[in-house]
Protein backbone atom coordinates (compact mmCIF):
# COMPACT_ATOMS: atom_id res chain seq x y z
CA UNK A 1 0.00 0.00 0.00
CA UNK A 2 1.49 3.23 -1.09
CA UNK A 3 1.99 6.51 1.61
CA UNK A 4 -0.73 8.72 -0.80
CA UNK A 5 -3.29 5.31 0.02
CA UNK A 6 -2.33 4.70 3.45
CA UNK A 7 -3.36 8.77 4.46
CA UNK A 8 -6.71 8.19 1.83
CA UNK A 9 -7.57 5.69 4.21
CA UNK A 10 -7.25 7.50 7.55
CA UNK A 11 -8.60 10.21 6.39
CA UNK A 12 -12.14 8.24 5.20
CA UNK A 13 -12.12 6.71 8.25
CA UNK A 14 -11.77 10.01 10.16
CA UNK A 15 -14.97 11.40 8.33
CA UNK A 16 -16.74 8.11 8.45
CA UNK A 17 -16.21 8.15 12.59
CA UNK A 18 -17.80 11.60 12.69
CA UNK A 19 -20.78 11.60 14.56
CA UNK A 20 -22.73 12.88 11.81
CA UNK A 21 -21.85 10.39 9.64
CA UNK A 22 -21.39 6.44 11.44
CA UNK A 23 -20.43 7.80 14.64
CA UNK A 24 -18.25 5.33 15.21
CA UNK A 25 -14.90 3.39 12.96
CA UNK A 26 -16.25 1.46 10.43
CA UNK A 27 -15.93 -2.43 11.05
CA UNK A 28 -14.50 -2.59 7.89
CA UNK A 29 -12.60 -0.33 5.21
CA UNK A 30 -10.85 -1.22 1.97
CA UNK A 31 -9.86 0.31 -0.96
CA UNK A 32 -11.92 -0.79 -4.05
CA UNK A 33 -10.43 1.21 -7.02
CA UNK A 34 -8.92 4.22 -7.86
CA UNK A 35 -9.54 6.68 -10.98
CA UNK A 36 -8.68 9.96 -12.42
CA UNK A 37 -11.43 13.47 -12.81
CA UNK A 38 -9.79 17.04 -13.74
CA UNK A 39 -6.53 15.79 -13.60
CA UNK A 40 -6.93 14.51 -9.77
CA UNK A 41 -6.43 10.90 -8.37
CA UNK A 42 -9.61 9.59 -6.13
CA UNK A 43 -9.69 6.36 -4.03
CA UNK A 44 -13.01 4.39 -4.37
CA UNK A 45 -13.38 2.70 -1.08
CA UNK A 46 -16.14 -0.01 0.28
CA UNK A 47 -17.21 -0.14 4.56
CA UNK A 48 -19.45 -1.87 6.86
CA UNK A 49 -20.96 -0.12 9.39
CA UNK A 50 -20.59 -3.52 11.36
CA UNK A 51 -19.32 -6.64 10.66
CA UNK A 52 -22.27 -8.49 9.10
CA UNK A 53 -23.66 -5.18 7.84
CA UNK A 54 -23.37 -4.62 4.04
CA UNK A 55 -20.51 -3.12 1.83
CA UNK A 56 -21.00 0.55 1.15
CA UNK A 57 -19.45 2.98 -1.31
CA UNK A 58 -17.67 6.08 -0.19
CA UNK A 59 -14.84 8.31 -2.58
CA UNK A 60 -11.78 10.20 -1.04
CA UNK A 61 -9.55 12.73 -2.97
CA UNK A 62 -8.81 15.23 -4.99
CA UNK A 63 -5.02 14.32 -4.75
CA UNK A 64 -2.56 16.11 -7.02
CA UNK A 65 0.08 13.35 -7.78
CA UNK A 66 1.77 11.97 -4.95
CA UNK A 67 0.84 14.71 -2.56
CA UNK A 68 -0.98 14.01 0.71
CA UNK A 69 -3.34 16.68 1.01
CA UNK A 70 -6.58 16.30 -0.80
CA UNK A 71 -9.17 18.86 -2.04
CA UNK A 72 -11.55 17.89 0.31
CA UNK A 73 -14.07 15.22 -2.01
CA UNK A 74 -14.47 12.98 0.50
CA UNK A 75 -18.32 11.56 0.86
CA UNK A 76 -20.89 8.89 0.59
CA UNK A 77 -24.52 8.80 0.11
CA UNK A 78 -24.38 5.36 2.44
CA UNK A 79 -25.56 3.59 -0.97
CA UNK A 80 -24.70 -0.22 -1.42
CA UNK A 81 -21.18 -0.89 -3.00
CA UNK A 82 -21.55 -2.70 -6.17
CA UNK A 83 -18.42 -3.23 -7.96
CA UNK A 84 -19.59 -2.59 -11.60
CA UNK A 85 -21.71 0.98 -10.71
CA UNK A 86 -19.25 2.12 -7.66
CA UNK A 87 -17.00 4.52 -10.03
CA UNK A 88 -19.75 5.90 -11.58
CA UNK A 89 -21.42 6.19 -7.99
CA UNK A 90 -18.11 8.37 -6.77
CA UNK A 91 -17.66 9.99 -9.51
CA UNK A 92 -21.25 11.67 -9.14
CA UNK A 93 -20.71 12.42 -5.98
CA UNK A 94 -17.56 13.96 -6.50
CA UNK A 95 -19.44 15.77 -9.47
CA UNK A 96 -21.86 16.83 -6.33
CA UNK A 97 -19.14 18.49 -3.97
CA UNK A 98 -17.69 20.59 -6.79
CA UNK A 99 -21.02 22.13 -8.30
CA UNK A 100 -21.62 22.76 -4.04
CA UNK A 101 -18.07 24.62 -4.01
CA UNK A 102 -18.55 26.44 -7.31
CA UNK A 103 -22.10 27.85 -5.89
CA UNK A 104 -20.35 28.71 -2.64
CA UNK A 105 -17.73 30.17 -4.35
CA UNK A 106 -19.69 32.45 -6.41
CA UNK A 107 -22.57 34.08 -3.83
CA UNK A 108 -19.29 34.87 -1.80
CA UNK A 109 -18.08 37.09 -4.87
CA UNK A 110 -22.13 38.14 -4.87
CA UNK A 111 -21.18 39.12 -1.38
CA UNK A 112 -22.58 36.34 0.78
CA UNK A 113 -20.48 36.73 3.82
CA UNK A 114 -22.18 33.27 5.07
CA UNK A 115 -20.23 31.35 2.60
CA UNK A 116 -16.50 32.46 4.41
CA UNK A 117 -13.85 29.38 5.43
CA UNK A 118 -13.92 28.87 8.99
CA UNK A 119 -11.46 26.82 8.81
CA UNK A 120 -11.31 24.41 12.11
CA UNK A 121 -9.25 21.24 11.08
CA UNK A 122 -5.52 20.91 12.32
CA UNK A 123 -3.14 18.29 11.29
CA UNK A 124 0.41 17.32 12.07
CA UNK A 125 3.23 14.89 12.06
CA UNK A 126 5.20 13.79 15.34
CA UNK A 127 8.37 12.42 14.41
CA UNK A 128 9.45 9.31 15.95
CA UNK A 129 12.61 7.73 16.43
CA UNK A 130 10.95 4.17 16.21
CA UNK A 131 7.49 3.10 14.60
CA UNK A 132 6.07 2.48 17.85
CA UNK A 133 2.94 3.85 19.91
CA UNK A 134 2.30 3.60 23.45
CA UNK A 135 -1.05 4.13 23.29
CA UNK A 136 -1.56 3.84 27.34
CA UNK A 137 1.09 6.26 27.63
CA UNK A 138 -0.93 8.58 25.67
CA UNK A 139 -4.26 8.35 27.33
CA UNK A 140 -2.41 8.94 30.60
CA UNK A 141 -0.64 11.72 29.67
CA UNK A 142 -3.77 13.30 27.93
CA UNK A 143 -5.81 12.58 30.64
CA UNK A 144 -3.26 13.83 33.67
CA UNK A 145 -1.92 16.81 31.68
CA UNK A 146 -5.16 18.04 29.97
CA UNK A 147 -8.24 16.66 31.56
CA UNK A 148 -9.01 14.57 28.05
CA UNK A 149 -9.84 10.95 28.04
CA UNK A 150 -9.31 9.11 25.26
CA UNK A 151 -11.74 6.13 25.91
CA UNK A 152 -10.73 2.69 25.69
CA UNK A 153 -13.05 1.75 22.71
CA UNK A 154 -11.62 4.45 20.72
CA UNK A 155 -11.53 2.25 17.67
CA UNK A 156 -7.64 0.82 18.64
CA UNK A 157 -6.97 -1.24 15.90
CA UNK A 158 -3.04 -3.26 15.51
CA UNK A 159 -2.03 -5.04 12.52
CA UNK A 160 0.76 -5.90 10.50
CA UNK A 161 -0.60 -3.73 7.50
CA UNK A 162 -2.11 -0.95 9.22
CA UNK A 163 -0.56 -0.25 12.21
CA UNK A 164 -2.10 1.82 15.23
CA UNK A 165 -5.44 3.98 15.00
CA UNK A 166 -6.69 6.11 17.39
CA UNK A 167 -10.29 7.75 16.63
CA UNK A 168 -11.95 9.48 19.36
CA UNK A 169 -14.43 12.19 20.63
CA UNK A 170 -13.21 14.32 23.10
CA UNK A 171 -14.85 18.18 23.91
CA UNK A 172 -17.42 17.47 21.09
CA UNK A 173 -14.81 17.03 18.54
CA UNK A 174 -13.39 14.25 16.52
CA UNK A 175 -9.56 13.66 16.99
CA UNK A 176 -7.55 10.49 15.20
CA UNK A 177 -3.98 9.55 16.17
CA UNK A 178 -2.58 7.34 13.77
CA UNK A 179 0.68 5.13 13.59
CA UNK A 180 2.57 5.71 9.88
CA UNK A 181 5.19 3.12 9.99
CA UNK A 182 7.49 5.55 7.83
CA UNK A 183 8.86 8.83 7.31
CA UNK A 184 7.26 11.58 6.34
CA UNK A 185 7.08 11.28 2.43
CA UNK A 186 9.37 13.78 0.01
CA UNK A 187 11.48 15.12 3.06
CA UNK A 188 9.46 17.30 3.74
CA UNK A 189 10.30 17.66 7.66
CA UNK A 190 13.59 17.88 6.62
CA UNK A 191 12.99 20.50 4.22
CA UNK A 192 11.03 22.54 6.16
CA UNK A 193 12.42 22.36 9.27
CA UNK A 194 15.09 24.97 7.81
CA UNK A 195 12.60 27.35 8.80
CA UNK A 196 12.42 27.00 12.09
CA UNK A 197 15.66 29.92 12.30
CA UNK A 198 15.36 29.64 16.78
CA UNK A 199 16.15 25.91 16.80
CA UNK A 200 17.70 25.19 13.08
CA UNK A 201 20.15 22.62 13.74
CA UNK A 202 18.16 20.45 16.41
CA UNK A 203 15.07 20.43 14.35
CA UNK A 204 16.79 19.73 11.08
CA UNK A 205 18.53 16.64 13.13
CA UNK A 206 15.46 15.66 14.58
CA UNK A 207 13.59 15.65 11.05
CA UNK A 208 16.65 13.74 9.27
CA UNK A 209 16.54 11.03 12.66
CA UNK A 210 12.83 10.16 12.23
CA UNK A 211 11.69 6.70 11.17
CA UNK A 212 7.99 6.85 11.35
CA UNK A 213 5.68 9.07 12.27
CA UNK A 214 1.77 9.69 14.37
CA UNK A 215 -0.84 11.43 11.86
CA UNK A 216 -2.57 13.61 14.25
CA UNK A 217 -5.60 15.71 13.59
CA UNK A 218 -8.36 17.15 15.00
CA UNK A 219 -12.11 17.77 12.94
CA UNK A 220 -13.74 20.56 14.68
CA UNK A 221 -17.23 21.03 12.42
CA UNK A 222 -19.51 22.81 14.65
CA UNK A 223 -17.00 24.55 17.04
CA UNK A 224 -15.11 27.48 16.77
CA UNK A 225 -11.63 27.16 14.86
CA UNK A 226 -9.79 27.86 17.84
CA UNK A 227 -11.37 25.28 20.42
CA UNK A 228 -10.34 22.92 17.52
CA UNK A 229 -7.03 24.33 17.62
CA UNK A 230 -6.31 23.91 21.46
CA UNK A 231 -7.66 20.29 21.54
CA UNK A 232 -5.23 19.67 18.68
CA UNK A 233 -2.27 21.08 21.08
CA UNK A 234 -3.22 18.90 23.41
CA UNK A 235 -3.11 15.82 21.65
CA UNK A 236 -0.32 16.59 20.20
CA UNK A 237 1.94 17.05 23.57
CA UNK A 238 0.37 14.03 25.13
CA UNK A 239 1.84 12.11 21.61
CA UNK A 240 5.34 14.59 22.22
CA UNK A 241 5.12 13.03 25.81
CA UNK A 242 6.55 9.25 23.87
CA UNK A 243 10.29 8.48 24.35
CA UNK A 244 10.67 8.06 20.94
CA UNK A 245 9.09 11.46 20.37
CA UNK A 246 12.03 13.66 18.15
CA UNK A 247 9.52 16.77 17.35
CA UNK A 248 6.50 17.83 15.69
CA UNK A 249 6.12 18.55 11.44
CA UNK A 250 3.28 21.74 12.22
CA UNK A 251 2.57 24.89 10.01
CA UNK A 252 5.59 24.71 8.06
CA UNK A 253 8.12 24.11 10.73
CA UNK A 254 9.31 21.41 12.75
CA UNK A 255 9.18 22.01 16.63
CA UNK A 256 11.16 20.10 19.22
CA UNK A 257 9.23 18.45 22.23
CA UNK A 258 9.58 20.84 25.12
CA UNK A 259 9.43 24.07 23.22
CA UNK A 260 5.82 23.10 21.61
CA UNK A 261 4.93 21.93 25.23
CA UNK A 262 5.99 24.55 27.19
CA UNK A 263 4.28 26.95 24.74
CA UNK A 264 0.86 24.74 25.45
CA UNK A 265 1.63 25.36 28.84
CA UNK A 266 -0.49 29.13 28.68
CA UNK A 267 -3.61 27.32 28.42
CA UNK A 268 -3.35 26.58 31.70
CA UNK A 269 -3.57 29.91 32.39
CA UNK A 270 -6.79 30.64 29.92
CA UNK A 271 -4.50 31.59 27.24
CA UNK A 272 -4.61 30.60 23.54
CA UNK A 273 -1.57 28.45 22.57
CA UNK A 274 -1.48 30.87 19.33
CA UNK A 275 2.82 29.23 19.02
CA UNK A 276 1.72 26.00 18.66
CA UNK A 277 -1.00 27.19 16.04
CA UNK A 278 1.17 29.64 14.20
CA UNK A 279 4.46 29.89 12.77
CA UNK A 280 6.05 33.35 11.65
CA UNK A 281 9.82 32.46 9.65
CA UNK A 282 11.69 35.21 8.72
CA UNK A 283 14.38 35.61 5.86
CA UNK A 284 16.54 38.53 5.06
CA UNK A 285 18.36 39.77 2.28
CA UNK A 286 20.00 42.25 0.48
CA UNK A 287 16.09 43.10 -0.71
CA UNK A 288 15.26 43.34 2.98
CA UNK A 289 13.73 41.63 5.62
CA UNK A 290 10.30 39.08 4.58
CA UNK A 291 8.29 37.17 6.60
CA UNK A 292 4.90 34.48 6.29
CA UNK A 293 2.74 32.73 8.55
CA UNK A 294 1.90 29.31 8.19
CA UNK A 295 -1.12 28.24 10.50
CA UNK A 296 -3.65 31.16 9.63
CA UNK A 297 -5.76 28.91 7.42
CA UNK A 298 -6.85 26.38 9.19
CA UNK A 299 -8.81 29.59 11.36
CA UNK A 300 -10.38 30.13 7.80
CA UNK A 301 -7.93 33.15 6.82
CA UNK A 302 -5.40 33.82 4.47
CA UNK A 303 -1.70 33.37 5.43
CA UNK A 304 -0.01 36.50 5.78
CA UNK A 305 3.33 37.41 3.72
CA UNK A 306 5.23 40.95 4.83
CA UNK A 307 8.05 40.83 1.79
CA UNK A 308 11.42 43.43 1.69
CA UNK A 309 11.10 45.48 4.54
CA UNK A 310 13.35 47.98 5.45
CA UNK A 311 12.20 47.42 9.21
CA UNK A 312 14.08 45.75 11.53
CA UNK A 313 13.56 41.27 11.90
CA UNK A 314 12.41 42.01 15.25
CA UNK A 315 10.05 44.60 14.45
CA UNK A 316 8.65 42.50 11.29
CA UNK A 317 7.78 39.36 13.43
CA UNK A 318 5.73 41.63 15.95
CA UNK A 319 4.15 43.09 13.43
CA UNK A 320 3.47 39.70 11.90
CA UNK A 321 2.29 38.31 15.65
CA UNK A 322 0.28 41.25 16.18
CA UNK A 323 -2.22 41.17 13.38
CA UNK A 324 -2.54 36.83 13.48
CA UNK A 325 -3.69 37.21 16.96
CA UNK A 326 -5.91 40.01 15.97
CA UNK A 327 -7.47 37.95 13.43
CA UNK A 328 -7.67 35.00 15.25
CA UNK A 329 -8.71 36.44 18.67
CA UNK A 330 -11.25 38.74 17.12
CA UNK A 331 -12.09 36.96 14.15
CA UNK A 332 -10.57 39.91 11.93
CA UNK A 333 -11.51 39.67 7.92
CA UNK A 334 -8.66 41.52 6.21
CA UNK A 335 -9.71 42.64 2.81
CA UNK A 336 -7.78 43.24 -0.71
CA UNK A 337 -7.22 46.93 -1.06
CA UNK A 338 -7.99 48.44 2.39
CA UNK A 339 -5.15 48.86 4.73
CA UNK A 340 -4.49 48.35 8.69
CA UNK A 341 -2.48 49.93 11.33
CA UNK A 342 -2.67 49.79 15.05
CA UNK A 343 -2.39 53.26 16.07
CA UNK A 344 -4.41 56.42 14.50
CA UNK A 345 -1.55 57.32 12.23
CA UNK A 346 -0.43 54.00 10.97
CA UNK A 347 -2.23 52.46 7.50
CA UNK A 348 -0.27 49.75 6.22
CA UNK A 349 -1.54 48.78 2.52
CA UNK A 350 -3.55 45.25 1.88
CA UNK A 351 -2.64 43.20 -0.82
CA UNK A 352 -3.90 39.58 -1.82
CA UNK A 353 -2.20 38.02 -4.45
CA UNK A 354 -0.17 34.39 -5.06
CA UNK A 355 2.16 33.69 -1.91
CA UNK A 356 5.80 33.89 -2.30
CA UNK A 357 6.54 31.98 0.65
CA UNK A 358 3.13 29.83 1.50
CA UNK A 359 1.16 28.02 -1.36
CA UNK A 360 -1.75 29.57 -2.30
CA UNK A 361 -2.82 33.22 -2.30
CA UNK A 362 -1.21 35.23 1.05
CA UNK A 363 -2.70 38.67 2.22
CA UNK A 364 0.50 40.73 1.67
CA UNK A 365 1.15 43.35 3.96
CA UNK A 366 2.94 46.51 2.81
CA UNK A 367 5.09 47.41 6.22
Amino acid sequence: MTTQREYAAAVMEEWLSHPQELGKKPAKLEIAGEFDLYDLHYYIFKFKKSVLGSWKVAVCGGYEGDSLGHCGHIFSEMEDYDPSTAQEKCVAMVEMIRKYWMDQAKKLEEGDKSTENTGGSFVGFVLLSSPEFDVERFRTALREDWGVECPEDAGNTESEEDGITLAFEAEGMMATVGLMEAKVPDGEAEYWANSNFMTREASVAAARAHQAHLLVAVLGRGHAPLEAGELFVKVACACLKAQNALGIYDCGTVWLPEHFIESAMVMKEGEPPLGDLVFVGLYRDEKGVSSWTNGLNSFGREELEILHSSHEPSEVYDMMWDISAYLIMEGAVLRDGETIGFTADQKLPLTLSEGVYVKGQSMKIGY
